[in-house]
This record gives structure tokens, sequence and C-alpha cells, in this order.
């Protein structure tokens, strides 16, 4: 129901943005980069304030709508909560830009806290209200109310570590240029993330029709535990399009190239094995937690993790690569492509095969785009994947799943036991066969402790991991030079 109730004001979110956030983070680094106060003045303060405005107004316009949009999901008992959940399009607007702002400033820490407080307020205020209220409404409001809490949160950090600098300023706001100019920019970004969130939104709407809310509800779960991988390629999203900015490619295309390979093997080598860890671990996971509760999830969850494999092909860096070279036009053309083969797709299989039939929809969607954008970049900037590293990284990371599956169903091990015992192989099968394979060199260890230094303790845990993996890498690189 929660998923239902937020897809209305979801989809609407997706119009709000207008490419404004991609134009601040651009042109807060430009102008950080060229020390020009003034400009980096207007497009902070303008910015944020466009980003309040059309807030404001989306969110009236959701209200208005809720009454359609409950006939049209055919729940018109949902119709309050849709209303309610119409605020979520102002907080979510007020969230993105503070977090534009600290990208563009390479605030990490502040974009990083502002992401934190807002999964703990939500959490908190999602439990207690859910105790209190019961059912959907305490989801629901507890969750409108938590993303409210970090959008003041967020506005009072941008304000007191970043506005408060612009009083030395005395410069004046050129609204109407500044807008124009991040808009030139950022429309055609704004039709990508237009295309792309109502194609998600159609997907559940074409499910709410023909699959049931049981169904749904597993399907919801299964997406739930597939953000455990989400989480890594959001944050590698967020820093690859600053890296690609600050590289002119038609200039120094060996430099992009070399940059590109680099960031599509070190994003695979850790998407892809958490994928195949959690289909491998998804049926004991699933039924520690929650036990015989959702009983499809596993199914379901298994399925939709192989849309993280296509980080070997470098989804979550074509874009990227693509935008920072000002060339934001392509992007939208390959959307219209995954938009219209999406439709496509859900139209025939969501009615036929029900939640099955959405996940392949999904899946599916994004690969002509992926295919174009993969050429595109070869032609214009003669850089390409370095295909073997990703058919080695996808295999032992399939290989590594096979063998813990096996182990748990062959020895019967049940639920927690299952997690305790398979997690551990996992890593452990990956850890050896990686360097072994060659997937993983000396040299990529190296790196890859050089690049989470600033991870505080998490690098902790992730140089932990690689130790291991170092010891085994540089004994075979001695082999190899005898």
């Amino acid at each position: 129901l929660i998923a239902i109730v937020l897809s209305g004001p979801t989809m609407i979110t997706y119009m709000r943005d207008l490419g404004i956030d991609a134009a601040i983070i651009r042109y807060a680094t430009q102008y950080r980069t060229e020390n020009s106060l003034e400009k980096l003045k207007n497009i902070v303060i303008v910015g944020t304030s466009f980003e309040v405005i059309l807030g404001t107004v989306f969110t009236i316009a959701s209200f208005l709508l809720s009454g359609f949009m409950g006939t049209l999901l055919e729940r018109p008992t949902l119709i309050p909560l849709i209303q309610i959940s119409s605020l979520t399009i102002l907080a979510t607007g007020l969230v993105k830009a503070a977090q534009s702002v600290f990208i563009g400033y390479e605030r990490m820490e502040l974009h990083s806290l502002t992401l934190v407080i807002q999964s703990i307020l939500k959490t908190s205020f999602m439990i207690g209200l859910i105790t209190l209220m019961h059912g959907a409404y305490g989801a629901v409001v507890g969750q409108i109310v938590g993303l409210c809490g970090a959008a003041l949160v967020s506005l009072a950090l941008l304000y007191l570590t970043i506005m408060t600098k612009f009083r030395r300023e005395k410069s004046e706001l050129h609204f109407i240029s500044t807008m124009k100019t991040m808009l030139t920019y950022g429309l055609p970004l704004s039709i990508v993330s237009i295309l792309g969130g109502v194609l998600s939104q159609f997907f559940i709407f074409v499910s709410a029709i023909h699959v049931s809310d049981q169904m749904m509800s597993n399907y919801s779960m299964a997406l739930y535990f597939a953000t455990l991988v989400s989480l890594f390629a959001t944050s590698v999203v967020t820093v690859m399009f600053p890296t690609f900015s600050k590289i002119k490619g038609k200039d120094d295309s060996k430099t992009l190239q070399s940059v590109f390979q680099y960031s599509v093997k070190y994003t695979a080598l850790i998407i892809v094995p958490l994928a195949f860890a959690i289909i491998a671990l998804s049926t004991p996971g699933v039924q520690t937690l929650f036990q015989d509760d959702y009983v499809f999830t596993p199914q379901f969850l298994s399925l939709y993790c192989l849309i993280f494999l296509y980080s070997a092909l470098g989804n979550l860096s074509v874009s990227s690569l693509i935008n920072s070279q000002g060339e934001t036009k392509v992007n939208m053309k390959i959307a219209v492509l995954t938009f219209v083969f999406g439709v496509s797709l859900s139209l025939v299989l969501i009615p036929t095969f029900k939640i099955i039939g959405l996940i392949v929809s999904i899946i599916l969607s994004g690969l002509p785009g992926l295919i174009v954008s993969l050429i595109w970049i070869k032609k214009h900037f003669n850089a390409t994947l370095d295909w073997i590293s990703s058919i080695k990284i996808i295999s032992i990371s399939a290989l590594s799943a096979v063998i813990t599956y096996f182990v748990i169903n062959q020895f019967n091990l049940t639920r927690w036991i299952g997690l305790i015992v398979g997690a551990p192989l996992f890593f452990a099968t990956y850890i050896v066969t990686a360097p072994l394979t060659g997937a993983i060199t000396y040299e990529d260890t190296k790196n890859l402790k050089d690049a989470v230094k600033s991870l505080g303790p998490l690098a902790v845990v992730i140089n932990l991991l690689l130790y291991p993996i170092e010891k085994i890498a540089k004994a075979k690189q001695k082999n190899k030079n005898k």
C-alpha cells in the first residue's frame, strides 16, 4: 500500500527537478575552480530558491490530483494517504537542493550526513507512528514527517556552512540570467529524470491494476533488501559526475579512456559480488528476518539483483561521462529510447507474468540505452570497456554464488545457520578466486585502499577484506615476474 500511495507523488517529484540539481553541481564546481564568488552565490541561492518555488507548486498540484490518482489506481480509500504524501515533493526538493550544493562544494561529509539524518528520522517516525496509528497510515505519515524533518535539517546545514559566507559578497542576485544558464544545461537532464521516474512509476501503476496486494508486498520487500546494493551504486554515481567533469575528453581521450575503464572495473568489483551474494543468500536472509511471511520475496529478490550486473558493463559510468562532457541531449535521446522500450515491455509482460514480468521489464528496459551509450562513447572519445576484466568479475562472482547456494541446500541449512555459514563462504571464495584469476591485481588493491581512506570506519572493514586479496595478488605477481 505504501508503494502504491507514493507512486503518484513520486512521479510528480521527477517532474519537479527540471535538471536544477545537476546544474547546481556542475556550475558550483566550475565557479569554485574559477574562484568566481559572484556567480557561485547566484547558483547556490537562485538554485535553492527555485527548488522551493517548484516544490510548493507541485505539492499543491499533487494534493489537488489525489482524487484522480485514487480513482485511477482503483483504490479510492487511499486518497487521504495520497494527499498527505504530496508533502514529499517539497521536502524531497529541499533535501536534493542542499545535497547538490554540498556535492558541488565537494563537502561529501555533509551530503552523507543529510542521508544519515533522513534515514534515522524516517525510520524513527515510521516505527513510532505505526505503533500508535497502526498499518499504512502510520507508515506513510511517519515517512512524511521524517522526510520533512530531514529537509529542515538539510536547509539549516546549507545555511550555516555555505550561505553565511555569502554575506561578505555584496553583489546582486541575477535570478533570470542564472536560471537561464541552469535551465539550458539542465532541461535535457530534466527530461531524462522525468522519463525515468515516470517509467518506474508506470511499472507500479500497471502492476497495481494486474497484481494482488500480497504479491506487491513481496515485491516491495525484495526492493528493500536490494537497497543493500543500491546504496553502493548511488554512491558511485554521486562521485562519478564531478570526477569525469575534470577531464576534457576531446583533448585528452587517453586519460578519459583510462578513468572510464577503472571506474567500471572498481565499481563492478564491489557491486557485482554483492549482488551475487544477495542472490545466493536471499532465502535464508529473508526467512531469518520474517520467517514465512514473505514467501515469494527470495525469488523476486534474486531475479531483481540481476540488474546490478550491468555495472560490469558500465551502466553506472556512461551517463556521468556523457553529461560531464556537456552532451546532455545525448542522454535525453537515450532516455526516450529506454522509456518507449520499457513501456512496451511492461504492457506485454506484466499482465501475463505479473511480478516476474515487472522485474524482467525493469531489467531489459535499460539494455538498448546502455548499448547505444557504449557505442556513442567509443565513437566520440575512443573509450571502451575492459571486457576481459568485466567477464572475469561476473564469472568469479557467479561461481562464488553457486558454491554458496549448493552448500546451503546440500546440507539443508536452516535460516540463520545458512546465513551465518553462507556469507563467509561466499566472500572467502571470492577473495581467493578474484586475485588468482586476475580479476583484481596488486595495483588494484593499492588503488582501492587509497580510494576508501575517506570512508571513515567503513574503510577499516573494506581494508580487512582487501588484506588477503592484496597478499594473494602480490604473491601471484612475484611468481609471474620469476
